[in-house]
């Protein structure tokens, strides 16, 4: 017999996260999970229980800075602040002495914070493991020649830029560069010949620290919105190593933001922006509230969020955000910037073909954007990961030639040439989407993703192994299961975005679900299917399609051999779970899991959606599909109606007369 793992109350939290409930007040009274659930990952699966010396401490009713602060001391601790969106109930402690990490808990620690009367409860934080996604070289890569003999000329948009690596950036002008695929880039040039350059935009790299006194990147650099949560003081300067592991952040914040024209490594693709450091990925064991603080952290003085990490990519782990991080990215994405909502750029993992984005929960949700990369002949880079809820694609290393890679800033004032891994290519995303909020600073969190389908180009991309071919989903937009909707095209997103008009209040509808459970078959498929009016005539109708999530729970002998399909009622057809030949569990399988496609943009979400359950392996195999949740997400009104597309042969001109022609019949 196989067990299904619990629905603990993290995870019931987890699901109503993402199934889309907007209404704060709804989602701030979430339940902490006290059992030795918290130390497991979402999908069920165990890890090694390790607590820190962290404390989620909620009162009885909210309290000032001031009044948490003495209550710690009190008792031996250091107060870290609220967290994020809990209006003073919730705070994060540190005790002063326990150790970082430990195999049991502190019972007597928290027995302690318990027993004062304005406390309601107080939870050791587990500690998890948090991994960066880029490919390191054995030896680091420092180039030493990193000036050029004269600066070049300021500021200008309509030449090239003087930067010494700005030739080796093929990223930005692929020129053929080392067997390159010519035009193969992200088309930044056109949108600087607009002038559009990043102008008053943040980004937070979110990472292990960044040299904010690089010369490429100091006079780009906004310390008001930068934060330590790793030493706790505003200085997020990475901490010194003899490999130079920490300068992942560094190399990141070079793409998004170094300096133009100033004789020093390249260019960044928003070269007028500001970059924010977030030093929070360089300690031992992460825990919810780092991550809270840190996606929460100044949200209207940031706009983007670029995270190049995410749970271990060893094709068998099953995990996403914890409570207190999916509340802060909710609340980004609803309050952040004002009400237009916060931006967060995820890189979509590096465990290749043997792993699958959509067992992420970070980058399989609906509220972060998920970029995988191509190298720069058009093919997947080895390491990426597909899965349906990928939305695009940008550029990074993979061929044989290691100075194929992203050339960018480096520690200590240096530049390398082989950055690499979806590590890269998540900044770069970042840096486009930059340049698309100069140009409009109004857009939405979800214009900008509708942006990205709109604008992103098939281009020369291709899956090397053929195993995933370029589909037309339902109103005629291409898609790929490795690269999603395309290559992010900045020149594109540039143009559009300064005509834009914010797309309809979104929806989500939960469609139906089955809850009888089933046994999946060995040589056969399982097939269930849900008929939906996609909640016709309600306050939460559905129209058109954004992001649809299947929330399964599911078991087997063998999790890594089953294989989930989802396929819309005009027939796209999303492989929302992949074989993953690493993953052994047989114990724990899904509970409650949010699966998300975003193949269906735009698409009619009535009528018959169909969910196939299968195993792919030469073993026989059982297990049974326990429970699916439909839930549709988008617009009630058509979104594009309002714009005039500039080509008869654009995206947007496709899916606005598929719009226009089904509203006739």
């Amino acid at each position: 017999m196989f067990i299904v793992a619990a629905a603990w109350s993290f995870a019931a939290s987890w699901r109503l996260l993402c199934i889309g409930m907007l209404a704060l007040a709804t989602l701030l009274p979430l339940a902490i999970a006290e059992s030795e659930s918290a130390a497991r990952g979402h999908g069920g699966q165990p890890n090694h229980a390790v607590f820190t010396s962290s404390f989620l401490v909620r009162f009885r009713r909210g309290v000032d800075n001031d009044f948490a602060h003495k209550l710690a001391d009190k008792y031996g601790f250091e107060n870290l602040g609220p967290l994020v969106g809990a209006d003073g109930h919730e705070y994060h402690f540190k005790h002063k002495t326990l150790p970082h990490a430990r195999s049991r808990r502190s019972l007597m620690h928290t027995r302690v914070l318990k027993s004062h009367p304005s406390v309601l409860t107080a939870v050791q934080q587990a500690g998890f493991r948090r991994e960066k996604r880029g490919l390191r070289p054995a030896i680091p890569a420092i180039h030493g020649l990193h000036y050029a003999a004269t600066l070049g000329e300021p500021n200008t948009v309509d030449v090239e830029p003087t930067d010494p690596y700005f030739p080796l950036q093929w990223y930005l002008k692929n020129t053929g560069q080392n067997g390159g695929k010519v035009r193969l880039d992200l088309n930044v040039q056109a949108a600087w010949a607009q002038g559009i350059t990043g102008k008053n935009v943040t980004t937070a790299i979110m990472d292990d620290g960044v040299d904010y006194m690089h010369p490429d990147l100091k006079f780009n650099y906004n310390a008001e919105a930068s934060y330590d949560f790793s030493s706790n003081d505003a200085f997020p300067y990475p901490r010194y190593t003899d490999d130079w592991f920490n300068s992942h952040g560094t190399r990141c914040a070079g793409e998004v933001a170094a300096a133009r024209d100033n004789g020093i490594c390249g260019v960044g693709v928003a070269y007028d922006s500001k970059i924010a450091g977030i030093r929070m990925l360089d300690q031992p064991y992460m825990t919810d509230l780092i991550e809270a603080n840190s996606m929460g952290h100044e949200p209207h003085k940031i706009h983007i969020y670029s995270a190049s990490w995410g749970p271990t990519d060893d094709g068998k782990t099953v995990d996403g955000p914890r409570n207190a991080t999916m509340r802060a990215i909710v609340q980004g994405v609803n309050e952040g910037r004002n009400g237009l909502g916060n931006i967060y750029v995820w890189a979509s993992g590096d465990g290749g073909e043997e792993d699958d984005c959509n067992c992420d929960g970070y980058a399989a949700s609906m509220w972060t954007i998920s970029i995988n990369s191509a190298i720069n002949d058009g093919q997947n880079a080895h390491y990426d990961e597909s899965c349906s809820s990928t939305l695009a694609s940008t550029f990074s290393n993979g061929a044989k030639d290691p100075n194929t890679g992203v050339a960018t800033t480096d520690l200590y004032g240096k530049c390398t040439t082989t950055h690499s891994g979806t590590s890269a290519a998540a900044p770069e995303a970042a840096g486009v989407f930059a340049l698309a909020l100069e140009a409009n600073p109004q857009l939405t969190w979800r214009d900008i993703q509708h942006l990205t389908v709109l604008t992103s180009k098939r281009n020369s991309l291709f899956d090397a192994k053929n195993r995933f071919y370029w589909t037309m989903n339902g109103v005629g937009l291409e898609f790929n299961h490795l690269f999603g909707f395309g290559v992010l095209d900045a020149g594109a997103m540039v143009t559009l975005a300064k005509q834009w008009h914010s797309v309809p209040a979104r929806y989500h509808c939960e469609a139906g679900e089955i809850n009888k459970p089933q046994p999946i078959i060995m040589g056969r498929s399982l097939f269930w299917e849900i008929k939906t009016d996609a909640c016709k005539g309600t306050d939460t109708e559905v129209n058109y399609l954004e992001h649809v999530q299947a929330v399964i729970t599911a078991n087997a002998s063998r999790r890594g051999d089953l294989e989930l399909f989802l396929t819309s009622p005009m027939g796209t057809k999303s492989m929302i779970l992949s074989r993953r030949a690493n993953d052994d569990d047989h114990r724990d399988g899904f509970t409650k899991w949010p699966f998300m496609t975003t193949h269906s943009w735009g698409e009619y979400p009535q009528g018959v959606w169909k969910l196939e359950a299968r195993f792919n392996s030469a073993q026989t195999r059982l297990g049974h599909l326990v429970e699916w949740s439909l839930v549709l997400h988008g617009t009630k009104e058509a979104p594009y109606r309002t714009l005039k597309p500039s080509s008869p042969h654009s995206k947007l001109a496709i899916v606005k007369k598929a719009h226009e022609d089904k509203k006739m019949k």
